[in-house]
């Protein structure tokens, strides 16, 4: 409500419901150990799969 500079929260509700925060944009990385995986786990990344040898993750851009 500050950010945007309203006086009344209903006007920053009107906003915010219009608002798309996420996008279906993701980087992607591969894993073959659990070392890489525990790297990319703290960068951010989330666990999608295992294909094969590797572990899929991704993270929203």
């Amino acid at each position: 409500m500050k950010l945007l500079g309203h006086r009344r929260i209903e006007n920053t509700l009107i906003y915010t419901q219009l608002v798309d925060f996420e996008t279906d944009d993701y980087h992607s990385a591969t894993a073959e150990t659990i070392d890489e995986a525990k790297k990319l786990v703290e960068a951010g990344f989330e666990y999608v799969c295992t294909h094969e040898s590797y572990m899929l993750f991704r993270k929203r851009k």
